[in-house]
């Protein structure tokens, strides 16, 4: 009986920790299903909590949709090869900050991003996506990093300023 009460205590450890773990991924705007693909990443000295895109499905979908980024918040896209990118505002009435990072995860290009006109209801897909404003890398990136707007100004970083985050884990994550 001893032995039953013990294994009892393990799994309510485990099941807080995880409740934990979803509460944490929730404030930094993640759900149930993403909460162990959050990741911490240091730009310019500030530590943010932000949610991983190594998939083809993440990596599209990306920020759309969202009406708010917290300010500790944000995306990680990773990608397996380090290539010219280009970056468009679809689905996404919120301004966002993105820092396109080489293999080493230095800043390789740096924008502002703005709003567009959402996809009107008479306009094909193909159209919506032409229109589009494109935000090149310039140089090529493996890494992209998406933060509330405005956030560039606040945290005077630079193009060739290194990116604190695990580099390995990331690797090991990209599909």
């Amino acid at each position: 009986m001893a032995a039953g009460w013990h294994w009892i205590k393990i799994a309510a450890v485990v099941l807080a920790v995880a409740s934990a773990l979803v509460a944490i991924a929730s404030m930094h705007g993640c759900d149930e299903e993403t909460a162990e693909d959050v990741m911490a990443v240091k730009v310019g000295g500030q530590t943010f909590f932000l949610e991983l895109a190594v998939n083809d499905t993440t990596r599209v979908k990306g920020l759309g949709g969202r009406t708010f980024i917290e300010p500790d918040g944000g995306m990680l896209f990773a990608f397996p090869r380090a290539s010219k990118r280009s970056f468009v505002m679809r689905d996404c009435s919120i301004p966002i900050d993105i820092l396109f990072l080489d293999s080493n995860g230095r800043i390789a290009a740096m924008h502002a991003m703005v709003p567009e006109e959402p996809q009107g209801p008479a306009e094909s897909d193909s159209a919506y996506e032409q229109r589009l404003k494109r935000y090149p890398s310039q140089f090529d990136a493996q890494y992209v990093v998406e933060l509330q707007g405005g956030m560039l100004e606040s945290l005077a970083v630079a193009e060739g300023d290194l990116i604190e985050m695990d580099l390995k884990k990331l690797k090991q994550l990209v599909r």
